[in-house]
Order: C-alpha cells, then structure tokens, then sequence
C-alpha cells in the first residue's frame, strides 16, 4: 500500500481515556508502515467553541482552528475518534466544526442558476475520512432504539465537504474487559497500519 498523509483528530476533549489510547495505537501502526502522520488532540486547542452569531457574521479563526483547517487540507485520509455523548459527539467537537467548517474552505455554494443557493461544491473532494464512534451500548442495540446517529458527522459534515466518509462504531464498552481493550489497541495499531 502506498503511503498516505493521514491527520488524526481525538474528539474527546480528554485525551487521557480509552479514546486518547486508541489514538495512540491508529498513530503508532500508521507511522510504522511509513504513512507520513499528523495528529491533534481537541482538548488542547484553544479557541472558542460557541458561533455567537451563527453565520451572520464570521468569527475571526484563532490560531489553532486555522491550523486544524491546515492539517485538514495537508492529508488525504481523515481519521475522526470520539464518544457518542447523547447519540451525538461531543460538543467541543461539534464547537470546532461549527466554527471551521466554512465557505471557501470546506464548500462554496453555486451563485448561478435557478438553482443558485441550494447547491454546492465540496472543495475537500479525493480525501477519505474513516470516523470511530465509541460507545458504552452495542452498536446494534443502539441504532434498533435510537437510529443512525452519525448522519450528522458522516453525511452532513464530511460528505457535505466532498470527503468519502465511513463510520465504524466501537461498543459495547461500559464493562468492557482488560483482555478485549488490549485486542481493541491492537486492532486500532493494524487499523492504523493499513490506513484504515
């Protein structure tokens, strides 16, 4: 396989948890079959999460969504790891998406036509994205009671900018036990190896 720029993102807002570790393993496994890899951990940024005046007027980007706009650019393989908070992410990350994911960086819409205003073009187009959900429930037990609750990440986040997104949900972790977390790591560092 050829090497890919890979930018990992942990959504957690801590990075000291079973999804900091599974970071980890994915950035171990990529590095050591020679993907050239960057990574950032949401919870060390600094900026401010909340869009004051919705799209209204755009906030000034502090220096490390810029930079979180930059690595998202630089790589050709997204790799998104967080826990579902209330059948959603978490909010520091949702924070970060609705402050980053503007016009003429992620998408621009068509200014021409009868149709000008509703349509758009991905400007994130030839990059895949791979989205890992962790959760205490099982995945299949949680879409029979609640649904798909990654469209908004998958579809109308990722897709939406012209990545190809796929998700893979991680659970049943509540009581998960020493023995499947170290068979978790371990797949995450062949994950990770395989660009996965």
């Amino acid at each position: 396989m050829a090497a890919r720029k890979i930018f990992i993102l942990l959504g957690h807002p801590d990075s000291n948890t079973l999804g900091g570790a599974l970071a980890e393993a994915y950035e171990a496994g990529a590095k050591e079959a020679g993907h050239e890899v960057r990574r950032t951990n949401l919870g060390d940024l600094k900026f401010d999460p909340i869009l004051h005046k919705g799209y209204k007027e755009i906030q000034a980007l502090e220096p490390d969504l810029l930079k979180l706009q930059e690595d998202i650019k630089w790589c050709d393989h997204f790799v998104i790891i967080y826990p579902s908070w209330w059948s959603t992410m978490p909010a520091l990350l949702k924070g970060a998406f609705d402050r980053m994911w503007l016009p003429h960086f992620a998408f621009h819409f068509k200014t021409k036509g009868m149709l000008a205003g509703y349509f758009w073009h991905g400007l994130l187009k030839h990059r895949s994205a791979r989205v890992f959900v962790t959760s205490d429930t099982y995945p299949l037990l949680n879409y029979l009671l609640f649904g798909d609750t990654t469209n908004e990440i998958k579809k109308c986040i990722l897709r939406f900018a012209g990545f190809r997104a796929r998700v893979k949900k991680i659970g049943n972790l509540k009581f998960v036990s020493p023995q499947k977390i170290s068979r978790l790591l371990a797949r995450f560092k062949r994950w990770g190896g395989q660009g996965y």
